[in-house]
């Protein structure tokens, strides 16, 4: 089945987490991606995270569908390999320090001289230009820096990060989007572009109302732990065996919320009939809905206020999110067979495309094993020819 990106060839040297995702993306999507790495040392990733058989799945989880060449990138052997692969690839995609490609000899004007309909995207923490352009970026100090941090946890409470590496991982999204983006444009001018993903500015364009509330009245954000930031009732409720998420975002899931719990009156009462009462009284509120909720158990309510038309949830731990029913209808944990290291699972794809599906093509690539491929497919009969090791160290 022809997928959407079959026949765009995808130069990958990006290493950990941001870029890898982002051409993991686009592999799933049906690109050809190379994943070049060095000779000696491949993406550190392959020794992060937890290992089966001495194999990482934390690596195996974020590359598949591409193959590894082995370059050695300081060489000049492995720049001019890298030169023939750019001269006939749709993209390029690095994640280094901003000036670091131009550095080895790829600048900007290089890589339009080698080929004027490549598209390059690169992935930095705080964008290519600009005050902060050469600062180091990690997806804790983005958190930080974006005001992310700021708006998590409770107000008497510092702080706090989000779990996930979210920053890296928006930016991998966004780079992405970017990428298939400038290829439609290409598609209309013949000419490639560089596409531009900074961790920070990723981070900023997910606050949805908190900027936009901000950017109106000047008022900074307070930190409201699980309940909402502008509405009331929203969060966490104690029921007798365990706490549920619920989530009645407007007027009318209140309504039903609360002719459910049996205090449908709670819309007429003098504290609680508009939203800018229940967020003043919302301790008070809390605690009647709170005595409701403990009447019966979290399976019950669950059941009940969903077949009622309001969002309701239980928090699940990871393992409990992976082995939920709609998650495995929806084949969002996948098994894949890796030669020599056996069946490994991980998420699956999260976009479903009803005519041409994503697949898994290749597993997760043994570092370098492509090299001799590749090669061949540049019309260079051996290793040696390119400087690359006959052998991986």
């Amino acid at each position: 089945m022809q997928q959407p990106l079959s026949g765009i060839r995808v130069i990958d040297l990006t290493r950990i987490l941001s870029g890898p995702f982002c051409t993991m993306l686009l592999g799933d999507m049906g690109a050809d991606v190379i994943k070049i790495e060095g000779t000696k040392e491949g993406d550190p990733i392959r020794k992060a995270g937890a290992g089966v058989n001495g194999f990482s799945w934390y690596f195996a989880s974020f590359n598949r569908n591409k193959r590894s060449m082995a370059l050695d990138l300081r060489s000049d052997a492995g720049k001019e390999v890298l030169l023939k692969l750019l001269q006939s690839a749709d993209v390029l995609v690095e994640n280094f320090r901003p000036g670091v490609l131009a550095e080895m000899g790829f600048g900007e004007e290089r890589l339009k001289q080698i080929n004027p309909r490549l598209v390059v995207a690169s992935i930095t923490g705080y964008g290519s230009s600009g005050p902060y352009a050469e600062r180091p970026a990690f997806d804790f100090v983005i958190q930080a820096m974006s005001g992310f941090m700021s708006t998590n946890g409770a107000e008497d409470q510092s702080p706090l990060r989000c779990g996930p590496p979210i920053t890296d991982l928006v930016a991998g999204l966004y780079a992405a989007y970017g990428v298939v983006n400038a290829l439609r444009a290409r598609d209309q001018s013949g000419q490639g572009q560089h596409v531009d993903s900074a961790m920070m500015n990723g981070m900023l364009s997910m606050f949805a109302y908190l900027t936009s509330d901000y950017l109106a009245t000047g008022e900074l954000p307070v930190r409201t732990g699980n309940d909402h930031p502008i509405t009331s009732p929203y969060g966490l409720f104690n029921t007798s065996d365990g706490e549920i998420a619920v989530a009645p975002s407007t007027d009318d899931i209140l309504r039903r919320l609360l002719g459910l719990l049996g205090l449908g009156h709670l819309m007429s009462d003098a504290r609680f009939n508009t939203n800018k009462l229940r967020m003043s009284n919302r301790r008070e509120l809390n605690i009647l809905l709170d005595e409701r909720f403990s009447t019966d158990t979290q399976a019950n309510w669950i059941q009940r206020l969903n077949d009622g038309g309001v969002p309701c949830g239980k928090v699940q731990n990871v393992g409990e999110a992976l082995s939920d029913p709609q998650i495995r209808h929806q084949q969002m944990v996948l098994e894949v067979e890796h030669p020599g290291r056996g069946a490994v699972r991980m998420v699956g794809f999260p976009v479903k495309l009803s005519g041409s599906p994503c697949i898994v093509r290749y597993p997760a690539p043994e570092h370098g094993v492509h090299t001799q491929e590749i090669l061949a497919e540049l019309g260079l009969t051996s290793a040696s020819d390119a400087g690359v090791p006959e052998k991986m160290e």
